[in-house]
C-alpha cells in the first residue's frame, strides 16, 4: 500500500472538495456583492455636494494610495506570520513537554488577548512610530490562529498513517513533508485565512502611529465630522476583508490535496 492510499484511507468519510464546481455562480457571490456595494457607494457620493476637504480626500489618487498602504501592511504581515508561525507550530508539535507547548501558546496568545490598539501604541512608545512598528503589531496579533491551527492539523493526523509511512522506510522528515503536512493543509490554511482577515481589520489602527492605510480616512472623517469620508473608508475596509476572505477560500480549495 502506498503512502498516498494510506492517507486517503485515513481521511475516508470526509467530504471531498469539488474543484470542478469553481465556475458556479455561488462561487462569485462575494465579489458580486462587493461590486454592488461599491456601485451604491459611488452613486451615493456622486449625489452629494462635497466641500473642499471632502473633495481633497475623496479623489482616486488619495484613495488608491491608502488602499495600497493597507494591502501592503496586510499581505506582508500575513506572509511573515506564515513564515514564522507554521515552522513554530511544527517544532512545538514535535515536543513531548506539555509545559513547553503551554508556554508557547500562552506567549502567542498575549498578542491576540491584548487590545490591538494597546499593542500597537505600546510598541510605538517603546520603539518608534511608522510602518515597521505597525507590521510587528499585526504579526503579534495574527500569530496565534496560524500557530494553533498548525498544531491542531498535525495532531489530528492518524497515528496509523504515521506508522504505515515509517514502516515503508520513510525518514521522519519525509513523513512530515509527504504525509503529515499534506493532511494538515486544510486546517493550516483555515488559520491563515483567519489571520488575513484579522490583519485587514487591525491595519486600520496603523494610522495612529503614522503607518498609513485606510484608517487615515476613517479617523480623519471622524475628527473632521466629514461622514462621507468616514463611511467611504469603512466600506472600503469591509470590502477588502470580504474579497481577501473569498480569495483565501478559493486558494484553500485549490491547495487542499484531493480526497481531503
Amino acid at each position: 500500500m502506498t503512502v498516498t492510499s494510506t492517507a486517503q484511507i485515513a481521511v475516508a468519510g470526509r467530504p471531498v472538495r469539488r474543484r470542478d464546481h469553481f465556475l458556479t455562480w455561488k462561487r462569485f457571490t462575494t465579489p458580486l456583492f462587493v461590486v454592488l456595494v461599491l456601485a451604491v457607494l459611488l452613486l451615493w457620493l456622486s449625489s452629494l455636494q462635497l466641500d473642499s476637504i471632502e473633495k481633497r480626500t475623496l479623489n482616486p489618487g488619495y484613495i488608491v494610495n491608502r488602499i495600497r498602504e493597507h494591502l501592503g501592511l496586510t499581505i506582508v504581515a500575513s506572509a511573515l506570520v506564515a513564515v514564522l508561525a507554521i515552522p513554530a507550530g511544527i517544532l512545538v508539535s514535535r515536543t513531548r513537554s506539555r509545559l513547553v507547548r503551554g508556554m508557547v501558546l500562552a506567549i502567542a496568545n498575549i498578542g491576540q488577548a491584548a487590545p490591538a490598539v494597546g499593542v500597537i501604541i505600546l510598541l510605538a512608545i517603546v520603539w518608534q512610530i511608522g510602518y515597521a512598528t505597525a507590521l510587528v503589531g499585526l504579526v503579534a496579533y495574527s500569530f496565534l490562529p496560524v500557530l494553533r491551527n498548525t498544531l491542531v492539523g498535525l495532531q489530528q493526523v492518524d497515528v496509523n498513517v504515521r506508522e504505515s509511512a515509517r514502516g515503508m522506510g520513510m525518514t521522519p522528515s519525509q513523513v512530515l513533508l509527504q504525509v503529515e503536512l499534506p493532511l494538515a493543509v486544510p486546517v493550516i490554511l483555515a488559520g491563515l485565512r483567519t489571520s488575513l482577515v484579522f490583519c485587514v481589520g487591525v491595519a486600520t489602527i496603523a494610522t495612529f502611529i503614522n503607518a498609513g492605510g485606510l484608517g487615515d480616512m476613517i479617523v480623519n472623517g471622524l475628527k473632521l465630522q466629514r461622514y462621507p469620508v468616514l463611511i467611504t473608508g469603512a466600506v472600503l475596509v469591509a470590502c477588502i476583508a470580504l474579497l481577501i476572505d473569498w480569495v483565501a477560500n478559493v486558494a484553500e480549495d485549490f491547495l487542499t490535496p484531493r480526497g481531503i
